[in-house]
């Protein structure tokens, strides 16, 4: 069983090194989904996974997840502006402890408050049009998330090295 960190220093511990980690982006329709370097430095935004049942979504993910050998999981979690947890934030909760059953991978949250909010930005600076932002808006953000939890990582990992 994974264990679910709260904390990311306790999860950069736990990370296998030069593995890749998987950013998702938990929608209530679709499930964002991005994957870093081995190096843990830039996140891509991968696909965007239609959501069914969760075992069909944790299916999907799963292949994603071997065939990248991926070694860590971190999950959007939706806060409210005030900081405050609401009813997304408790689903990514109960989707975090029931991915948790399938792997042994360390899994951690990062606030994706801003998330989406950036990669809208960033697809209209592109000129993007509506129907592909709206193809491509979940994982575009599920890559924000991932790379906001690498930058993190890297704070992390430098201030241990000085």
């Amino acid at each position: 069983m994974g264990e679910i960190f709260e904390d990311m220093t306790e999860f950069s511990v736990a990370l296998a090194p030069m593995q890749a980690l998987v950013g998702l982006d938990l929608g209530t329709v679709t499930l964002g989904v991005a994957v870093s370097d081995s190096f843990l430095s830039v996140a891509t935004p991968l696909e965007t996974i239609k959501r069914k049942k969760f075992g069909v979504d944790a299916a999907a993910l799963m292949a994603i997840i071997e065939k990248r050998a991926i070694g860590g999981i971190v999950l959007g979690l939706p806060r409210n502006m005030d900081g405050s947890e609401g009813p997304r934030a408790q689903s990514s909760r109960a989707f975090a402890r029931n991915l948790s059953r399938l792997t042994d991978l360390p899994i951690t949250f990062w606030d994706e408050r801003l998330s989406t909010v950036a990669a809208e930005r960033a697809l209209l600076e592109a000129d993007t049009t509506r129907k592909r932002r709206a193809e491509v808006i979940d994982h575009v953000a599920a890559g924000y998330i991932l790379q906001g939890a690498l930058d993190r990582l890297r704070h992390i990992r430098q201030s241990d090295e000085g």
